[in-house]
């Protein structure tokens, strides 16, 4: 019988652990990569994705010296070489060198924080360090904040990237830092202009965070960006719609305005369903009917409002077009399923409507019925 992907299988595995092993016999004569290997794979099978980073950092403690400074030697002698500078994307590295940030942060937390940070700069060109400098982050947090200003100017984009993401407020999966929001802002004024989309996602990702507690911060922030004019303007347009994604899915009226969509123009919508009663499982067709005065750019979405099994309703916003309306107007039809098997969303029968918004304005609305 057919088995599913295992992310966790793919990432840590036999093969990966063997090449680990081989690269750490290779600087050490004394490393015994036969037991490394073993011991590993004693336990590997039965633990989670982020449970076998810890487990293979503490296999590798055991046998490694315990003193950083030692480990720090032995370690970098062991790395193959950085990630492939003429990549410009999408190069993360090999998770297997994951667990070698969590040895170093835990070896060198409190007594070598520089060399540390030393070491994951290094690290950093093998597999993205971001998840292990935010320990540090937090116990050194001037001290840390001061190198990701040198980062922020390093040859290597995977170094300046992780000035950006290893500080981002609501990384997923990362432990929590206590920084304030504004304080690595200085990071994001030099990286904005970085000419690597790898380093450029992850400003904008870190200023989508951001928005989640203080949009005013970021809007004012890329309008200050917009002025200093040291990003290419269609990089520079990209990153804040990447950034303000979230507001704009939330009809944020500012960051409306500053993709070009005026939330108060007159648009005359008017919404027809094809049916008003639709089966879990069925498809609610719709189609939506545009008019203005005047050509203008307009941001189109659909939000449905689902009734849920406790009684209450959650609301789900849908994009539908980006597009400029003419003088004609415009018309767009929509199929949505009704999924009954989602595995994260469970529909139920019941009262449900749909509303259409231009610009982050709800302009029409209309109710259906959800039949079993």
């Amino acid at each position: 019988m057919a088995t599913g992907f295992s992310l966790k299988d793919q990432l840590f595995n036999g093969e990966k652990v063997r090449y680990l092993a081989g690269l750490f016999a290779l600087s050490d004569a004394a490393f015994d990569s036969a037991d490394f290997e073993a011991r590993v794979m004693a336990r590997l099978p039965e633990l989670e994705l982020k449970q076998r980073i810890f487990w293979i950092a503490e296999v590798l403690g055991e046998m490694l010296p315990a003193a950083l400074p030692e480990l720090a030697e032995l370690l970098l002698r062991a790395l193959p070489e950085p990630l492939d500078p003429d990549k410009t994307d999408d190069d993360f590295g090999d998770f297997i060198f994951a667990p070698l940030g969590e040895l170093v942060v835990t070896r060198g937390l409190d007594a070598h924080p520089e060399l540390a940070l030393d070491v994951l700069a290094e690290l950093t060109q093998r597999f993205s360090m971001e998840f292990a400098v935010r320990p540090l982050l937090n116990r050194w947090p001037e001290l840390v904040l001061a190198r990701m200003q040198q980062w922020a100017l390093h040859d290597s984009y995977h170094v300046r990237r992780l000035a950006s993401e290893g500080t981002r407020p609501r990384l997923p999966w990362g432990l929590a830092v206590e920084l304030q929001l504004q304080n690595p802002l200085p990071l994001l004024d030099v990286l904005h202009g970085d000419p690597t989309r790898f380093v450029t996602r992850s400003v904008a990702n870190h200023l989508n965070d951001i928005t989640k507690k203080d949009p005013e911060l970021v809007l004012d922030r890329l309008d200050i960006w917009r002025h200093l004019d040291r990003q290419e303007r269609r990089e520079l347009d990209w990153i804040t719609a990447h950034a303000l994604r979230g507001l704009i899915k939330a009809g944020h009226p500012r960051a409306m305005r500053m993709l070009g969509y005026d939330p108060d123009v007159a648009v005359e919508v008017r919404v027809e369903l094809q049916a008003d009663t639709v089966r879990i499982g069925e498809v609610l067709e719709f189609t939506c009917h545009l008019k203005a005065a005047q050509e203008l750019p307009v941001l189109v979405d659909y939000r449905l409002h689902f009734l849920r099994p406790s009684g209450r309703v959650s609301v789900k916003v849908f994009k539908l077009k980006q597009a400029r309306l003419g003088a004609k107007g415009l018309t767009l039809s929509k199929r949505h399923p009704l999924k009954g098997n989602a595995s994260t969303f469970t529909l139920v029968p019941g009262a449900h409507h749909l509303e259409v918004m231009v610009n982050g304005r709800v302009r029409d609305e209309v109710r259906f019925e959800v039949l079993a």
